[in-house]
This record gives C-alpha cells, structure tokens and sequence, in this order.
C-alpha cells in the first residue's frame, strides 16, 4: 500500500483529483490518499493559500499528486506551486513533451523532456518595489544603467542549484537511454548568471563523455530550433525562468497544455502535477480534460516502481485520444471530464494485468 499526498486545488482541481482516483483505482495499485486543500479555497477557509498541513503531509508521505492551483498576476498572494517547490527544495521540474495520435498538432512524433530548475533565478522573489529603500540602492550602484523609478528584481543563479540540476538531467537521460542534453541560457548577455550555468554545464558533461552528448543553445535561438527543427533536441536543461516559458512552447509543439504532464522531484520528495492552469471559469462544469493530470499519475506510478501500471495506463490514456471518440472538447470530443475518464478505466479494466513491481 501506496500512502499518497493528494493536493486537491482550487478551480478544476478538486474535479480532476476524483477522476484521477477512480483511474488509479482501475490500475490496480493499492493507494491510500491523504487529502489536503490549498489554494482560493483554503485561503477563504484556513486563512493561507497554502495551510501548514499541506506541507506536513507532503513531509510525511514524500510523495504528492497535485490538482491545478490558480496563481493571481500582479496581486495577491505569491504562487503556491513555487512555495510548495521551495519548501520541499523541489530542486528538479520535469516535463515529458510526446506527440500522442489522435491530438491536433503542427507536427508529429515529437518526444523531449524538458529538465529545469525550480529553485532560484527570478523566481527565488528577491524584488523591491519602486522607490523602496532597497531600490534605490540598487539603482545607484548600478551607474546610471537602471531608470529612478524603476522596480528591481534580482537574478541569482549558483553553482550549487545549477550542479544538481544539470547532473540531474544527465542522470536522467543515462536512466532514461536518452542520447543528448541541451542545456539553454542567454550567457551572451548574462554573463556571469547564465554564463554560470553553461560553465557547470560543460563540468558536469565530462563525466558522461562517451554516454551522453552535450550542447549548449543561447534561449532565442533554442526557441526558433525548437519550431523549425525539434527533431534534434532530447533531454533540454535550463535555469527556472528559461525553462517555464520553454515548457510551455514544448507542450504547443504536441497540442497544448492539456496533455503536458509534469513532476517536480527532490532528493525525498515528490510532488506529480499537469503543466496546465486551474481554469476556474470551468469550475464544477465537467467540461476539462483529465489527460495531463492522468499522465503526471503516470510518472508518479513510475516513481512509486509501478511500472506495469504506469505503461498501462499511459496505452489507455493514448488508445482513448486515440480513437477520439470519449474525449473532451479540446480534443475535438463532446465528452466530460468524467465520462473521458470512465472510457480510460473501460480500456484499463480490458487491459492485461502483469506482474506489478514494488508491491
């Protein structure tokens, strides 16, 4: 038996955990859920977007599968994905990118993983409000480079967080069989920040020579190869931010965000979750597609050494997008999100049943 964070969201969240449960439950992997709230919800309830039980749970179970939470831009309270990926030093964001049959997409048979830090950058939250104390300071230090009233944001990009994950994506493509990793940055401009990160990268890479390949990109011109020519690109290793925005052109490159899983994974913990949003406007409607949530339970399985599991239910998730006829809207079906699922479970319950590891 399986103990399991479950991290219900707000929005779609709490809808799309049920039909994630019901599915595992059809793998035949005992799991036993410990269901936590976070997000709008718990802050009307608990005060905190993002409640001390939540992390506990997390703490106690290393292992959490994760409902969309929504995020709010420009007010509000800072964003509980990147918390959660903090708190629990999450250091390692993972995002599979494959072409499934059956999803409308410019192109065909891609299939990159995309490995980005999740720990500092701009998103470590080091910023200073306009015409703060803290502000001003850093703007007379820099020489007359930065306008009076400028807010300012700080950068920082180590060496201890980029040595673990691009020895992270090494690791990965030798457990994975992959052939190459890319690592991405500006280090052209930043060079001292992104400089850094190709520095380690080139470091680490001389331990893997002869196994795995390595390159270095520059972000913009990565972005224009990734549409041009994604054929050549395996296992991609960036910095937080480069590796946020890359993600998302990644998934746009199979079809769009509903069918883009994601793992965060640390040295103990782990949390499972979908690339995409909370759409609340959805919310209580049956209407969202489950695919990126039900393929973020696939790695999970995959972490939990359900292997067997993990492969068939992925096949029951591809042959239903398949033959497109039990899926939602955005996959050109006119089904919901739980009858979506319930044709998963009719092609899991149909599906052989062999040995399953880590029992």
């Amino acid at each position: 038996m399986h103990k399991v964070t479950l991290i219900l969201g707000d929005g779609t969240g709490p809808e799309l955990c049920e039909v994630v449960k019901k599915v595992i439950a059809a793998t035949g992997v005992p799991i036993e859920w410990e269901e936590v709230e976070a997000g709008v919800d718990a802050l009307e309830k608990y005060g905190s977007p993002l409640p001390d039980g939540v992390l506990e749970s997390c703490r106690r179970n290393h292992v959490a599968l994760k409902g969309p939470i929504t995020t709010p831009i420009g007010t509000g309270f800072r964003s509980v994905n990147v918390a959660l990926r903090k708190e629990l030093d999450l250091f390692a964001c993972v995002r599979p990118c494959r072409s499934y049959a059956g999803v409308k997409s410019r192109y065909q048979n891609i299939d990159l993983v995309l490995v980005r830090e999740n720990t500092e950058d701009l998103y470590a939250g080091v910023e200073f409000d306009a015409n703060t104390p803290e502000a001003r300071q850093i703007i007379g230090m820099s020489g007359g480079k930065i306008y009076p009233d400028a807010a300012i944001s700080i950068k920082p990009i180590s060496r201890t967080a980029s040595l673990r994950i691009l020895k992270y994506a090494f690791d990965y493509a030798v457990a994975h069989k992959r052939k190459k990793v890319t690592a991405v940055s500006k280090a052209n401009i930043m060079k001292f920040t992104d400089g850094l990160f190709f520095k380690v990268g080139q470091e680490v890479a001389e331990d893997y020579a002869g196994r795995v390949e390595y390159e270095e990109r520059l972000v913009d011109n990565m972005c224009m190869q990734l549409v041009q020519k994604p054929e050549l690109y395996d296992v991609l290793a960036l910095p937080n931010l480069y590796g946020d925005i890359l993600s998302d052109l990644c998934a746009g490159l199979i079809g769009g965000l509903g069918i883009a899983p994601g793992a965060n994974m640390g040295d103990r913990d782990a949390v499972f979750e979908a690339v995409h949003g909370s759409a609340p406007k959805y919310k209580g409607l049956n209407k969202v597609n489950p695919t990126a949530m039900l393929l973020s339970a696939k790695l999970m399985l995959d972490h939990l050494k359900e292997t067997d599991a993990a492969g068939r239910l992925e096949r029951a998730v591809a042959d239903v997008v398949r033959e497109g006829k039990q899926v939602t809207y955005d996959l050109g079906g006119t089904a919901g999100t739980r009858e979506m699922g319930d044709a998963i479970i009719a092609k899991l319950q149909t599906s052989p049943l062999t040995s399953m590891h880590g029992r």
